[in-house]
């Protein structure tokens, strides 16, 4: 069994690979879609993801927006997560106290 975890990352690191590629964003988009299915993310999202690089952009890494602080970082989610993955929103929900 993999222990792949698909992440918003990877994803844009795969629409990096297919703009070095020459790949069109709507072609990203359908070869994402192929193999990611529902979790692709949106057609207009790939655009946004490409004219980034175009700019010269090419951190995967989500930018600060304002607004409403986390109430937990990510890698206490991951932590749980790979102590169990069968853990349900609730479980992880009280865990986190959130």
């Amino acid at each position: 069994m993999s222990n792949f975890v698909l992440t918003k990352q990877h994803l844009r690191e795969v629409l990096i690979f297919c703009f070095n590629w020459k790949k069109s964003a709507a072609e990203a988009h359908r070869m994402l879609a192929e193999v990611y299915g529902d979790t692709t993310p949106t057609d207009k999202s790939c655009r946004e993801w490409f004219r980034c690089f175009k700019d010269g952009d090419f951190s995967v890494e989500d930018k600060p927006r304002s607004g409403q602080p986390k109430k937990f970082e990510d890698k206490e989610l991951e932590a749980l997560l790979e102590e169990d993955q069968s853990q349900t929103q609730e479980e992880l929900a009280e865990s986190l106290r959130v």
